[in-house]
């Protein structure tokens, strides 16, 4: 009898997954977040201040045209602490819902061959964006200090409007993420549904500014209760706790739907990619 040599199989694409990695899902998003903000900004001169800069820039621009060209009608003083305790937020959420469209296409390598839960290339650009909008509260808190804004003790309230952006920005990063992947269009409508939202949400104006007839624009946008939560530390009379309820109400539905369309989609994306 010939011996039977033994067989070397080898599979085409071979896979190394740390054990720390498939145990922890948690420490894995925080690696990949470290790794994102590492090579958004080891190329960049100015790193982080990148982040700084953008919104800086805008609130400048919005509290020159609005104080200093034509008569305000809108907002509350000190209205540059108005504009960036709204436009902080708005940059996070803005930043990550964009970035989101390309949450399986940047890294399709990654994905295929990194035993991860799948969230996790969603939940990593909120996280990254996340701490970039903590990086920025500096600003936010000079220009208190410089215009002499009030503090009181609603700034408790900060914490849960994090908390509320951060869980509607996942909601929504999660439907956009995998559809992105079958209808490539998608990302463009993104991009322009998010300067329509810029507008229609209360960052240079705050929602009781709207007119009657455009009140419900508030009460069907969720950023409006987060973003009084946001300012309710500066700004009481912002706060708004119907207003609130209907942004949490509506925040818990999105995460809702992101989790159920995620979870169909996300074997067809796999065979996509």
């Amino acid at each position: 009898m010939r011996a039977e040599k033994p067989r070397n199989r080898q599979n085409s694409c071979v896979t190394f997954v740390p054990r720390s990695t498939r145990s922890n899902a948690w420490s894995s998003l925080w690696l990949l977040t470290r790794r994102d903000l590492k090579v958004r900004y080891s190329t960049s001169l100015l790193g982080y201040l990148w982040s700084i800069l953008d919104p800086l820039l805008m609130s400048l621009i919005y509290w020159f045209i609005f104080t200093q060209v034509f008569t305000r009608s809108v907002g509350e003083s000190p209205y540059i602490v108005f504009l960036l305790t709204a436009l902080l937020p708005w940059v996070w959420f803005n930043g990550a819902v964009s970035d989101s469209t390309r949450a399986f296409l940047r890294d399709v390598k990654l994905v295929r061959s990194v035993a991860l839960p799948h969230w996790i290339w969603v939940g990593r650009i909120v996280f990254s964006k996340g701490i970039e909008f903590v990086l920025s509260l500096p600003v936010l808190v000079l220009f208190a200090i410089a215009s002499g804004a009030r503090v009181g003790w609603e700034l408790v309230y900060f914490p849960l409007a994090v908390v509320l952006l951060a869980a509607l920005t996942l909601g929504i990063g999660l439907i956009v993420a995998p559809l992105v992947v079958f209808f490539r269009d998608l990302e463009r409508a993104v991009k322009l549904i998010l300067r329509v939202a810029f507008y229609a949400s209360p960052i240079i104006y705050g929602a009781a500014d709207l007119p009657a007839f455009a009140q419900p624009l508030a009460w069907l946008n969720p950023l409006s209760g987060i973003f009084a939560l946001f300012r309710a530390g500066f700004f009481p009379d912002q706060l708004d706790w119907m207003l609130v309820g209907a942004s949490t109400a509506m925040t818990v539905l999105f995460l809702g739907v992101g989790a159920v369309v995620f979870r169909r989609t996300i074997g067809g994306v796999l065979k996509e990619l």
